[in-house]
């Protein structure tokens, strides 16, 4: 069974054609956003990981590992490259001493506000290249690219 014909037998009002439009152009926009870093030494994985620690605070690797949606291992592989670069340091667990938390270090957040600023300069420019009514689409539209991104 097609792609198309298992979301039109799930729900027929399903436009396939505005799902693979907008799948495509989110996927588009966060290739070319990725570029916009300050730091070309790191992987995107790893921004994602420093991202990751930034919005939700210190965290174990195995925490770090299911919000990022990777293998334990492979998270602790990315700490410790993260750590040797002095972007996170590992201290002991205030509750059980047999795990570490990683907690981003001061530089790692410098990093990430510049980043950020960055990719919002850029993006401040393309948007600049859009019609009003299309900015207006744009801005209403979001908050729920928002909450997709968090479902």
């Amino acid at each position: 069974m097609s792609y198309a014909n298992y979301m039109s037998d799930r729900d027929p009002q399903v436009d396939t054609a505005a799902v693979n439009s907008l799948r495509s152009g989110v996927m588009r926009l966060s290739r070319r956003l990725k570029h916009q870093r300050v730091d070309e030494s790191l992987s995107p994985t790893e921004m994602s990981v420093l991202g990751t620690l930034a919005g939700c605070g210190s965290a174990t690797p195995g925490e770090l590992a299911r919000k990022e949606h990777v293998q334990p291992p492979s998270m602790t592989r990315i700490v410790a490259l993260l750590e040797a670069k002095g972007l996170v340091r590992l201290e002991p667990h205030p509750e059980d001493r047999r795990q570490k938390v990683v907690t981003q270090t001061e530089r790692a957040e410098a990093m990430l506000e510049e980043s950020r600023r960055k990719r919002n300069v850029w993006l401040t420019e393309l948007v600049g290249r859009l019609d009003e009514d299309e900015w207006a689409t744009l801005r209403a539209a979001a908050p729920v690219l928002e909450k997709l991104a968090h479902l």
